[in-house]
């Protein structure tokens, strides 16, 4: 892992409010998150940079190395980043269209339809886990839309300026090894898996897995989580037959892994479009919403077990209505 920005800009906030707790809340992180970045980023320098301490934490002599070294730095980041946005909000929208997204099925969907909308401009697009990291490069203009997605509870913050506009709210599913015993039934119970090891997202800004926790919290057990990981990896310790985990429901089954739906919809994923208010595609929105939601209903189309559960289900996954 190589030393980014956001690294520097943890061990500052830690070292500002003077404890993990504290900077947790401050960078709308969860505490295991924001302790496992760093010790990820104390491994990267080679060094304890805090004293954890009853009453707080300390730098170390080493800390206060960095600690130096990052108030010197991030100014003029800072300063390098807002002029940068503010000349490519002059220079080149709508010329370029820069859209971001979370790992969800959206993605093509709003890409065409950018496209489709604006057929002139170049349109390019990045990914991240975290939704968080996605809304603040949209705040800042880094982004002229983005695909986000949050949880009951855990609903993304408003941001001035920014439409944020629900898609829909569907069910998380389980995801299971075809082999697995699991696999043969209709669906399957939280307190079923709970038997099960299990693979997660790490902790980091994305409160995925907290959200996950909090659920399986309400039936008296912690699932045991001795695999981390996202993506491709997270599939092929499934499909190996090491664990169980969960995913959106429009996920499509691929050889070796099978989904299923859980039984009594504990869990829930929304899907949102956010744009600037004020950007190139504001004038946009209520088509583009269109067009994106109606690509959803083509994927939900393509996933034989969603769809099945969205006949049984018709008014429990609605599509949300365009907004601002």
């Amino acid at each position: 892992m190589d030393l980014e920005v956001r690294h520097l800009r943890v061990v500052c906030a830690i070292a500002e409010a003077g404890s993990l707790t504290r900077a947790a809340a401050a960078l709308c992180m969860t505490q295991p998150g924001i302790s496992a970045q760093l010790r990820r980023i104390e491994a990267m320098l080679g060094g304890a940079l805090f004293d954890r301490r009853q009453a707080g934490a300390v730098p170390t002599p080493f800390g206060e190395l960095v600690l130096s070294r990052a108030h010197a730095i991030l100014p003029g980041i800072d300063g390098l980043l807002a002029d940068t946005a503010r000349a490519a909000l002059r220079t080149t929208a709508p010329d370029r269209v820069r859209i971001g997204s979370v790992g969800a099925p959206l993605l093509g969907h709003l890409l065409l339809a950018v496209k489709e909308l604006l057929p002139h401009s170049e349109v390019t697009s990045r990914c991240h886990y975290s939704p968080a990291t996605l809304l603040d490069d949209l705040a800042a203009g880094r982004l002229e839309a983005t695909v986000l997605g949050d949880h009951p509870a855990q609903e993304l913050p408003p941001r001035e300026g920014v439409a944020l506009n629900p898609i829909v709210t569907e069910p998380v599913f389980a995801l299971l090894p075809t082999a697995h015993p699991l696999a043969a039934q209709e669906e399957v119970s939280l307190a079923q898996l709970m038997d099960e090891d299990w693979a997660v997202p790490r902790p980091d800004s994305d409160r995925t897995r907290e959200y996950w926790s909090s659920v399986c919290a309400q039936v008296d057990r912690r699932p045991f989580t001795p695999y981390e990981a996202e993506g491709r990896q997270l599939i092929e310790i499934i499909r190996a037959g090491l664990a169980v985990s969960l995913c959106q429901a429009t996920f499509i089954e691929v050889p070796g892994v099978a989904v299923r739906p859980l039984a009594g919809n504990p869990l829930w994923y929304r899907h949102v479009l956010a744009w600037h208010r004020d950007g190139p595609l504001a004038a946009h929105g209520a088509a583009i919403h269109r067009r994106v939601a109606d690509g959803y209903l083509e994927t939900c189309a393509a996933s034989p077990v969603y769809a099945r559960w969205r006949e049984r289900h018709p008014h429990a996954a609605r599509l949300a209505e365009a907004r601002g």
